[in-house]
């Protein structure tokens, strides 16, 4: 029901039982069926997207020189942002680590601190955060305006099938690129942490080393590069999907492209807080 413009549930007793009856309104049932095609419809065309996607990888109709293009334009265009993003990941760290120890805990827990912090969590994570802003849109940005300006369908019009042409090419690109970037920033975050550490600390090399080699385990590294693998893959995959979905004009590109971002973002977020449980456990 509505009242004044907002909707409410009622919720009545039946006479006689002391049962009670709930009412929903009809605009909740028509909004959550709304939402609900809207959820199929988007995990069937990504769940057709990627069998496309793989079929045409195994039978060998990806062109290799595309996906090394792919791999130049989201990776190596993409080290400096990259490498910026972890230094000032390192040195933030080991200056608030530094501002909350107290004399009771020994400085070299800083290596362990800023070692650990960046492996697991920040390299990752902010990796795949920097490339949905400038990976992730131009992607959808692209595609969106070949689909609204009939470029996709002059391809299929020719016998060229886009997925085999622009998705999977840019799919592979990012679950190659991903992971070289993330090791990249694993080791500048750490020298830039390192670095912090001894100007603001004062605390040696050996020592810094040291702290971090108490708290280290083989696994750590396996668990941050199967992070990167897994952005490597979600964020050109969602990116093309939406961009081959865009509608409406130059308005629509806009549209299309920021719901990717927010969409790509939540992927990176939720994708993160599930590794824990599933991994670290």
């Amino acid at each position: 029901m509505e009242a004044g413009g907002e909707l409410f549930v009622q919720v009545d007793r039946v006479p006689g039982t002391g049962m009670l009856l709930l009412r929903i309104p009809k605009g909740v049932i028509r909004r959550l069926g709304r939402v609900s095609l809207l959820v199929a419809e988007h995990a069937g065309e990504m769940g057709i997207l990627f069998w496309r996607s793989a079929a045409h990888l195994l039978r060998g109709r990806v062109s290799g020189k595309e996906i090394l293009q792919q791999c130049q334009v989201m990776g190596v265009q993409s080290v400096p942002i990259v490498l910026i993003t972890a230094v000032l990941a390192g040195i933030v760290t080991s200056q608030q680590g530094g501002y909350q120890f107290t004399g009771t805990i020994p400085l070299y827990v800083m290596g362990s601190v800023v070692v650990e912090s960046v492996v697991l969590e920040l390299a990752p994570v902010l990796t795949a955060i920097v490339l949905v802003g400038r990976v992730g849109a131009r992607i959808t940005a692209e595609l969106g305006t070949m689909k609204v300006s009939e470029q996709l369908d002059a391809l299929i019009s020719v016998g060229r099938d886009p997925v085999a042409l622009l998705a999977a090419p840019r799919i592979v690109a990012g679950v190659l690129v991903v992971p070289l970037l993330n090791a990249m920033a694993i080791l500048v975050g750490i020298y830039a942490g390192l670095i912090s550490a001894r100007m603001t600390l004062g605390l040696g090399t050996e020592a810094f080393f040291y702290g971090a080699r108490l708290f280290w385990h083989d696994w750590d590294l396996l668990y941050s590069m199967a992070k990167a693998l897994s952005f490597g893959f979600a964020i050109p995959f969602i990116s093309v999907h939406m961009g081959f979905r865009t509608r409406g004009g130059a308005a629509g590109v806009g549209r299309t492209t920021t719901a990717s971002v927010m969409f790509m973002t939540l992927t990176v977020l939720i994708m993160d807080a599930l590794f824990p449980p599933l991994l670290l456990n």
